[in-house]
């Protein structure tokens, strides 16, 4: 067999893998991370009809990684009966973000206006979270379809950050970080981020400092959120996806090792 044909074999193999292990309904077992926890019990223990903000801040690029993220904390928000003002300050995830949800408040049979809004995309983002410390209305005087944010019941006595209990910020770039520094900074308001695994590490020393109060950081912290709130989704599918994945390229590398070695020792022998 020729070494094109092997490796068509291989990737076909691994691609068979890769789809069956995430359409199987396999829990992974982990015990969740500190940050996870943290940013889980603190949603668990807000009284109902508590404010929260979330801000889809990434590409669609992410979506696979980040999507995971925001539908786990959607759902909790909607099932702990929490407001919900949504919006982005990343022109890309404002039809995403608005799809997310919208589809989600109809799993919890949530209305528009009342039990959550969406805002929709403002530029100058720094402006724009500045500008929403002293009045979300005059950053924001329409939602998303043109509706003026004061007639939303959503909205009733929402005039800035004072009552927003947690900003989220979806991010897979430093996004996160401006409402880290003028939200948190000047207006004393909690931040949490759901990010990438790999922008995790940007973030630490927010949270070692207490400016960030906790993360949600990419698939296998989707997989813990989702653990905790007892609703297995595309993160728990997705981790399950990748372990058995990397256990399959580990697997062929060390039959490629034996075979190699094996082929050397033949060679030395009819020598």
């Amino acid at each position: 067999m020729s070494g094109e044909k092997r490796r068509w074999i291989i990737f076909a193999a691994l691609f068979a893998v890769a789809i069956i292990s995430y359409i199987l309904p396999i829990q992974i077992e982990s015990r969740p991370s500190p940050e996870v926890q943290k940013s889980y019990d603190y949603i668990e223990n807000l009284p109902d009809s508590s404010v929260m903000m979330i801000s889809f801040d990434h590409e669609a690029s992410s979506l696979p990684e980040i999507q995971p993220i925001s539908l786990a904390i959607l759902r909790h928000l909607f099932r702990k009966n929490l407001r919900i003002i949504g919006l982005s300050l990343f022109a890309e995830g404002t039809a995403i973000g608005y799809e997310m949800l919208n589809r989600t408040a109809r799993q919890y049979g949530k209305i528009y206006g009342r039990d959550y809004v969406f805002l929709g995309f403002k530029p100058q983002h720094i402006s724009a979270i500045l500008g929403m410390g002293e009045s979300i209305r005059r950053v924001f005087p329409e939602d998303y379809f043109g509706n003026e944010t004061d007639t939303l019941a959503v909205m009733q006595g929402v005039d800035n950050y004072d009552k927003v209990a947690m900003v989220i910020s979806i991010a897979d770039g430093d996004r996160a970080v401006q409402w880290i520094e003028y939200a948190g900074a000047r207006y004393n308001q909690k931040i949490m981020a759901g990010l990438t695994a790999a922008m995790i590490t940007t973030y630490d020393p927010y949270l070692g400092s207490g400016q960030l109060y906790s993360v949600v950081g990419g698939l296998k912290g989707a997989a813990e959120y989702e653990k905790l709130s007892g609703h297995l989704g595309a993160g728990n599918r997705g981790m399950w996806a990748q372990t058995t994945s990397h256990i399959f390229i580990i697997v062929m590398i060390i039959i490629g090792n034996i075979v190699y070695f094996r082929s050397k020792s033949s060679q030395k022998g009819r020598g």
